[in-house]
């Protein structure tokens, strides 16, 4: 699963040909989360302020993710996006 960027200790991933709706994973020590692009709704679980960062990045990479999201689903490679700063 290619890595998009990492942040603060958080890794953001996104598969190849994954499942409908358009999503990414997000790793923070031992916990992970599925987040949509579309509406940040998460499952899993992730401390507060790990979340609150990687929902602020994806308020600010939503139409890069999106981007990449059509690419993996062609199976073409993914870009880097920029980490929250």
């Amino acid at each position: 699963m290619p890595q998009l960027s990492f942040f603060y200790g958080i890794i953001i991933m996104m598969n190849f040909a994954d499942h409908a709706p358009a999503h990414f994973h997000a790793w923070y020590g031992d916990y992970k989360i599925i987040v949509s692009i579309k509406d940040g709704i998460v499952k899993g679980e992730m401390p507060g302020r790990a979340l609150r960062m990687i929902l602020e990045w994806l308020d600010l990479h939503r139409d890069e993710l999106m981007a990449n999201w059509e690419k993996a689903c062609k199976g073409d490679p993914l870009d880097k996006i920029e980490p929250l700063k």
